[in-house]
């Protein structure tokens, strides 16, 4: 097994420990020092979250991706060319490494107009789109654009507590203000080449979108998708309890059904279609051996050992096994939900997005269109 690695995976700690829990009404303030505090006290380090533009890797004609190269909160960053613009997918975390993406993607659009999308609202992914303000048009999600109205400024103190090089990446920021913001799905037209863009509705966060750009048959996941690690579970009662398991694993059975070519995960190696399958798989044996312990009236504490020990064995390579004890507890919390109406659990077909929304610039959204 791989020697754990000091990254996001650090927030459950920081989040989740009984002391850190035990004020409902904590300041946002008061949680950015509990957080630090923690982190000093575990005596670990947090490497530079840096975007580098070396070996930035061609998918298709006018398609690139910056690749993380394996380094914990860097997601995997996208630039998709037509012959009049240019969509950029996710920042980095913070000014510094939008400034890096933003350079890159000027370049490389040669005079194209540029837009800016993210796949969800967490640091690493949006939070250096002020940077992109006068330069390119930014496009979310309205679940999105809430997420981040209403918890970016918690998120951005409690990430400053990851360590210095977090902290320091994250100095003058500013959570975003989209430009435009859209209901459900829309078609931007870049010239050439339309990108959909989607809202899944509630999975990783309340936010999350995924960017397909079908003559390619490439698509852009965000954190609905990891390649070598567990799926990240953000539930943090009573702060955010966003993240649904149960709909999570809906949206990977509509995207597995799709079989895209190329599939960006939010982090990790660029695959194929077997990434959607492998994650659908692992949250749905996560569901099932959470659930079959909880229908045996099995204490919390106790499935969490069980699940945990028994998800490891199954992927003893992938990284990120402190955020199983999240999971079970947001699937421990959905069983009274399934318990209520298990004859239909998921996401119903009338909450599933449909492509009726605000009009996007330079695109289209087709109405009554459906994923």
């Amino acid at each position: 097994m791989p020697e754990r690695t000091m990254s996001e995976r650090t927030i459950p700690e920081i989040m989740m420990s009984e002391r850190a829990m035990s004020e409902r009404a904590m300041s946002e303030r008061a949680m950015s020092e509990r957080a630090m505090s923690e982190r000093v006290m575990s005596g670990r380090t947090m490497s530079d979250p840096v975007v580098q533009t070396a070996g930035v890797r061609e998918l298709a004609r006018d398609l690139v991706v910056i690749p993380n190269r394996g380094v914990q909160l860097v997601p995997n960053i996208g630039i998709i060319g037509g012959t009049h613009s240019v969509l950029v997918v996710e920042t980095g975390l913070g000014p510094g490494n939008a400034e890096t993406v933003l350079a890159f993607a000027a370049e490389y659009a040669e005079g194209r107009k540029l837009y800016l999308t993210t796949t969800h609202f967490h640091p690493e992914h949006a939070f250096g789109a002020q940077v992109f303000a006068d330069e390119a048009t930014y496009l979310v999600n309205g679940a999105q654009a809430e997420d981040l109205a209403t918890k970016g400024t918690g998120y951005l103190h409690m990430f400053r507590g990851l360590g210095e090089p977090v902290a320091r990446r994250l100095e003058g920021v500013e959570p975003a203000v989209p430009d435009t913001v859209y209901d459900d799905a829309f078609d931007l037209d870049l010239g050439g080449r339309v990108v959909r863009v989607r809202a899944t509705g509630r999975a990783h966060s309340k936010g999350d979108q995924v960017v397909s750009v079908p003559d390619a048959g490439v698509m852009f996941t965000g954190d609905l998708v990891e390649a070598g690690q567990f799926a990240i579970f953000p539930w943090f009662p009573p702060h955010d309890t966003d993240v649904s398991g149960i709909r999570w694993i809906e949206v990977m059975r509509r995207l597995s059904a799709e079989q895209p070519r190329v599939v960006v995960p939010g982090h990790g190696e660029v695959g194929g279609a077997r990434l959607l399958d492998d994650v659908r798989a692992c949250l749905e044996l996560l569901r099932d051996e959470t659930w079959r312990r909880r229908d045996s009236a099995m204490g919390e504490a106790t499935i969490v050992e069980e699940v945990r020990s028994l998800m490891i064995a199954r992927h003893p390579e992938w990284a990120g096994e402190e955020w199983i004890e999240r999971g079970v507890g947001c699937l421990c919390a959905e069983y009274a939900e399934h318990a209520e109406h298990a004859d239909h659990v998921g996401v119903p077909d009338s909450e599933w997005p449909t492509a009726v929304g605000t009009r996007a610039p330079g695109g289209s959204a087709p109405r009554g269109a459906r994923w």
